[in-house]
Order: C-alpha cells, then structure tokens, then sequence
C-alpha cells in the first residue's frame, strides 16, 4: 500500500500486507530496512539474494503483488517505480489503483482463502461494499439510529471510499443510518490532512476549523487513508469532547460482552482488551472493575497489540490515536456459528453477534468498518455521544515531546512503562509520581526522531502539566548527558 497515512501530503512511503491480510510480521521489518537502505542497485541485488539463500526462497516459484495507493501527488510516480520491479522479477500483479488501507488488506485475505473453509469474501472492491453493507443492515434490526453522523474524511481516499459504501447502506428513515461527508476534496493533494483529519482532532484537541457541527450533533473523524478514526462533539457548554479510540474499545467491549451474556455464550468465549501505555488510566480502571474484563498492555505500535488481540476468543484493540479492530479467533467464529440459542431472545443477540463478525474488519484497524460498529452499538443501547462519553471521566493527562543528543540510549521494559535506561533516571520519575494524586508518567524514545515522548496524567489538570514538564527536565537532563558524549 503506497500511503504515508496522517503524514503531511508531501510525505510518502509503502505499508506492507503479509499474505492472510494481517499487518507484516515484526521479523520481516530488517529484510525491509536492508533493502530500503541499500545505497546502489549492486548493494540491493546483494541483499535480494542474501535474503532468498538464507531463508531458502525459490525464486523460480511463481509470486504475485496486489497494490494500490492513496490520493498523493507522488502516488503515481512510486507506482511506476513499483511497477519496474514487478516487470524485473517477473512478478504477476494486480493495480487495484485508488484505495483505502484496510480495503487493500481486505483484498489481500480474500485473494488468499478463495476456496477455502476461511473464505472471506469476494475479491473485489464491490465485495467489501456488500460485505459491511450486508452485515451493518442484520446488526441494526432490532435497532435505530438518532440524527446524522458526520464524518470528516481528511481530504484523502476515505471520502470517495465513505461516498461508495453508503450507496450500499440504507437511509435512518429506513432503519439505516444518514451519514454527512466532508473533507471530501481529493482534487487538490495539499488539502491532505490538512486542518482536518483524525490525527488533527486528536493532537489539537479540536474540531477542524471548517466543522459547523451543532451542540450535540455525533461527528468523526478519519485520517489520509482512513485506517482510523475519532469520534466528537460539542457538549450544551459549547466544549469539545473526544471520544478516541480508548473510548470506541471500551464501548465495543462492553458491547460484545453484552450479547456474549444474551446470547449464551458468555461461558464459551473468553473477551479481551489490548492497550498500550499510553491509554488512559480510567479506561483502564473502567474495563477491569466495571467491565471485569482482562487487559494485556503491549509496546506501542499497532503491529504488537493485533498479534496480542490473537491470544483471545475476541481480542478488542484500538490506541488512543484511534486506530484498532476486534479480532474473532477461528474458535470463537465456529462456537458462535454452532451455537443453539434457547429463547427468541438469545436468538436476536446471536443474530447481532454473528453480524457483527462480519462488520468488523479483522485484517486491520478500518475507520469505514469501525464506524459503522459504532454506530450499530450507539443505535442498540439508544445513546447519544453524551450518553457514551459519561461511561467513565478521563483523568487529565499531557503528552510532551522532548528533543534529546541520542534516544537511543533511552531503553524501557514492561511495555514500554518504566525506563531500564539511562540508570537512576526510572527512579527519580517514581519519585516524583508518587507525589501526585492518581500519578501516572512514563517516558519512552520516538522510533523515528531523536525525541523522547513523555506522558503523564494526574486527578487534575495543573497536576498533569506540571508532572509532564517536571519528567521531560529529567529526560532533558539525561538527554544532554547522552549529547555530551
């Protein structure tokens, strides 16, 4: 996939699909980074046959790519690139030409189990249109949706791709639900992501400026290739309120619980939520006393929570930037399509369960299918956003960036929660967390930049911001040693 995703229009770059359709498994990412930084075409030819004499390719064996790209203006020119490549090794191929992420992953899973027992729908655009469309229309039988939702798709492929499916989807009026798209204009590249766009929502803390959403109305957001998404809206004070992808995990754990326990099933599948350190300490508390459900907290990065989500019948992941899926285990597909319901009403539950399974994209993170979940879950519980946003109160935190000489010397353990290095500098952060109420701060290197990121969240907002600056001087401080040498 030719996307460089929230990034700013003149950044591109590739995301890798491995061949179930699942994210590329972290063990490949060195062959990727050998060749991408090989500095002559010699050099790569060397790592190209480094690689298939190590691990024992047949080249001689047939391999086929699909690909496809968003809205970007250097999208083409790479796809040329690509397609030299392709043409070198003799690789047969499929363009599939302007798509969102998760609709190439979507494709990739298909093209892989036709005619299997795992078959996952039909390979084509249309086939995913009809998959969610179908499954979005059993999920709302017994159910209905209040006013429009409005969703902002970031200027990039999303809202051609949001325009298609709800083609396929019935109106509110008709038991569906009325969605409003805008930041539609993929005509101009600049406009990508710019002021608008679920990473601007999230990191702003804000509505985009071009938004004329009223007190109360549901409005979401999606990034350039539209593999995640933010709920909003303005409370009847006129401030805006953020309902992220902590929110839409709790939401859909809860959910799933739900009709686990209507339907019967409650005792066959074991449900799960898989977070990062990074999400909010009352979701956490939230999910395991209220909703006493197991958590796992893994490094950041979606690749480490979706192969966690893996180890439950139902994995829910999301990070808080907005992007996650629920993952249904080959377990729990089989006990949900085998069980026998033994009242009408475990049978609806069962009903909305198994459409469900169909709804969710399990390949990867997908803000067309996610939000289509959400708004199935607000329509069955007959909330507004005001309704989910008072499940649980977020305890105010603050993200800092600090810029360090080396982040590399900045080393960390238990899911990237305490530092094992530069030493003493994980024992001066306790101390100081523990002089906080509801104290919580971590600090851990950027992957891609000499920064180092520093969360903290405290019972109020002065508490938060003044442990956020006071660990980043430790980092600072520590930083500088490491610039020193």
């Amino acid at each position: 996939m030719i996307t460089a995703s929230h990034n700013p229009p003149e950044d591109n770059g590739v995301k890798l699909v491995d061949p179930y359709g699942d994210m590329l498994e972290a063990s490949w990412e060195p062959y990727a980074t050998a060749f991408a930084n090989a500095k002559t075409d010699e050099e790569l030819v060397e790592e190209f046959n480094k690689l298939h004499t190590n691990l024992k390719i047949n080249v001689s064996a047939p391999a086929r790519v699909i690909f496809a790209r968003d809205t970007r203006a250097s999208g083409p020119t790479l796809v040329d690139c690509l397609l030299d490549a392709l043409k070198a090794t003799s690789t047969e191929y499929t363009d599939y030409k302007l798509l969102t992420t998760p609709q190439l992953h979507y494709l990739v899973r298909c093209t892989n189990t036709k005619g299997t027992q795992y078959e996952y729908g039909d390979v084509s655009e249309t086939g995913y249109y009809e998959k969610l469309s179908t499954a979005f229309k059993q999920a709302m039988k017994n159910a209905k949706t209040k006013g429009t939702v409005t969703v902002d798709c970031a200027n990039g492929v999303g809202g051609p791709k949001l325009r298609e499916l709800v083609k396929y989807l019935t109106s509110q009026a008709e038991g569906g639900v009325d969605v409003k798209v805008v930041n539609e204009d993929v005509h101009k590249p600049d406009n990508l992501n710019s002021q608008c766009g679920a990473d601007f929502v999230k990191t702003q803390q804000r509505a985009p400026p071009s938004s004329k959403a009223a007190p109360g109305d549901r409005c979401a957001s999606l990034d350039g290739d539209a593999d995640r998404i933010v709920y909003y809206f303005i409370d009847e004070d006129n401030n805006f309120r953020l309902l992220d992808g902590d929110r839409i995990a709790t939401l859909a754990a809860a959910f799933l619980g739900e009709l686990g326990e209507k339907s019967g099933l409650a005792s066959k599948l074991s449900i799960g939520v898989v977070q990062t350190a990074y999400a909010n300490g009352a979701s956490t508390k939230f999910i395991t006393e209220n909703l006493k459900l197991p958590i796992q907290c893994t490094p950041t990065g979606v690749k480490y929570l979706h192969h966690a989500a893996q180890r439950f019948d139902i994995g829910v992941y999301f990070e808080a930037n907005g992007h996650g899926t629920v993952l249904f285990s080959p377990l729990a597909l089989k006990t949900i399509a085998t069980h026998e319901p033994q009242s009408p009403s475990q049978a609806d539950a069962l009903a909305t369960l198994t459409a469900t399974t169909d709804l969710i994209n399990q390949t990867v993170g997908d803000a067309l299918s996610d939000l289509l979940l959400v708004e199935v879950i607000l329509a069955h519980k007959g909330w507004d956003p005001a309704n989910w946003l008072s499940t649980y109160t977020d305890y105010p935190n603050r993200l800092v960036r600090v810029e360090v000489g080396n982040r590399n010397v900045f080393k960390t353990e238990d899911a990237e929660r305490r530092l094992t290095e530069p030493k003493q500098a994980q024992g001066r952060i306790d101390e100081l967390v523990g002089k906080y109420t509801k104290g919580r701060s971590f600090a851990r290197a950027s992957g891609t930049e000499d920064a180092v990121r520093v969360y903290a969240e405290a019972a109020t907002r002065a508490e938060a911001d003044d442990l956020a600056q006071k660990v980043a001087g430790i980092v600072k401080q520590f930083g500088g040693l490491a610039l020193s040498k």
